[in-house]
């Protein structure tokens, strides 16, 4: 028989049924399950506090910045490192938990299909991704607003100075930017126009079906950075109207780092050309000794994944499904983040967040020195952001009134 070579190896693997690593009992046990049995409380509304530690060891309101994970997702990564130190491991179950992953983000975000559905590393590898593949030249302008994350200021600008396209920002009005913000910058050469879904600097929620429908009039693709919005509440990408989506693992979907899940909507996939390659988005051989490349978000899956970030991030996921999300967003956002604005507002704060903003994140003004307001937490075992001028509060699922609470404690003596 001839030896295969890796590329026909690939594809062979790529087809088999997905064989799992072993996952201990524990890691399956269902969230559901726990709270039918008494577990959810006013304490511990959804169920889920015993199995994140970090509530045994302060009060923690920062997972918009690194969020900590429950047993499950560790038991799920210690069972990968000990198969691989056992047994070590064939490509072929390795590429079926990718595209396990695949499934449940596509579940969890309402992509019309798994084949909607990348794997990065990042999301400002994402932003690249798009940026790279509009093809941009000198004259073409890209719209982002003041509030976005840091990675499309530095990209932008680098690609201003080297192709000649223009950056365009629209501005905040004491904490929001709208779709009438974004309108009058976008015209006919607006190629991409950027969001993130939740800020991270203020937890502002765009409305961002209005944005793509301003952007797609003029024949923009739209780009989101999800980041700090998926897992914290229902998204719908298709109503969204969003064409490309990008988020990480290591905040809101309770996993590690180095998988960054992509969606791209299948009708707009192919317009976006590649500027990598490796042996996972060549299909087979063509005549002209070319290689035919998926015309899906698989296209920019181009060499291995970080495989036991994918594991950690299946249990992640399997976890918020379990859950559920709009469980999550009713006791997050609709009872803490609300408690915590009106708390602050009622206070004498001036917020950063708009008043009824419907997210996780609730950032107010401060100009005591970052010092002195570190120490102010930390001497109440509270964690979270302070930045110069700011202070950045983010509930997560584990959290209940009483952390909210202790945390209003501390910011009623920084008024």
């Amino acid at each position: 028989m001839k030896p295969l070579d890796r590329r026909s190896f690939v594809a062979a693997t790529a087809a088999m049924a997905a064989a799992s690593v072993t996952v201990p009992a524990e890691t399956t046990a269902s969230v559901a399950d726990a709270t039918a049995q008494g577990r959810s409380s006013i304490d511990d509304p959804l169920g889920v506090r015993g199995d994140f530690p970090i509530v045994r060891e302060r009060t923690f309101l920062n997972s918009a910045y690194i969020a900590p994970i429950p047993r499950q997702v560790v038991a799920a990564g210690t069972a990968f490192l000990e198969e691989k130190a056992r047994n070590s491991f064939q490509l072929g179950p390795l590429l079926g938990k990718c595209n396990e992953v695949r499934a449940q983000f596509a579940r969890l975000i309402g992509a019309a299909s798994p084949d909607e559905i990348g794997l990065l590393y990042s999301t400002a590898e994402g932003e690249n991704v798009v940026a790279a593949g509009v093809g941009l030249r000198a004259g073409d302008n890209v719209v982002i607003d003041e509030l976005h994350y840091d990675t499309e200021f530095v990209l932008y600008r680098k690609l201003a100075k080297q192709k000649g396209i223009e950056l365009r920002i629209a501005r905040h009005r004491n904490g929001v930017v709208d779709a009438s913000d974004f309108e009058p910058l976008v015209d006919a050469r607006t190629r991409v126009v950027s969001v993130a879904w939740v800020s991270h600097r203020n937890g502002l929620r765009h409305d961002v079906r209005a944005i793509a429908d301003v952007a797609h009039a003029k024949g923009a693709l739209v780009y989101a950075d999800a980041i700090q919005a998926i897992g914290t509440f229902p998204i719908d990408v298709v109503a969204s109207g969003v064409d490309v989506l990008c988020t990480g693992s290591y905040k809101w979907l309770l996993a590690g780092f180095g998988v960054a899940p992509l969606y791209v909507r299948t009708a707009i996939a192919d317009r976006l050309e590649l500027d990598r390659y490796g042996e996972f988005n060549a299909g087979r051989l063509l005549p002209n000794d070319d290689y035919e490349t998926p015309t899906s978000a698989r296209r920019f899956d181009y060499c291995s994944r970080a495989f036991g970030e994918v594991y950690a991030l299946s249990a992640g996921l399997a976890y918020l499904e379990r859950v559920g999300v709009d469980r999550i967003a009713k006791h997050t956002i609709d009872d803490l983040a609300m408690r915590l604005q009106n708390g602050l507002h009622n206070q004498g704060h001036r917020l950063f967040t708009p008043m009824g903003n419907r997210s996780a994140i609730v950032t107010f003004y401060n100009s005591r020195p970052i010092a002195d307001l570190r120490a102010a937490f930390q001497a109440a075992n509270v964690e979270v952001t302070v930045r110069d001028g700011t202070v950045r509060i983010a509930p997560a699922l584990f959290n209940n009134a009483d952390d909210i609470d202790r945390c209003l404690a501390v910011t009623r003596r920084l008024v």
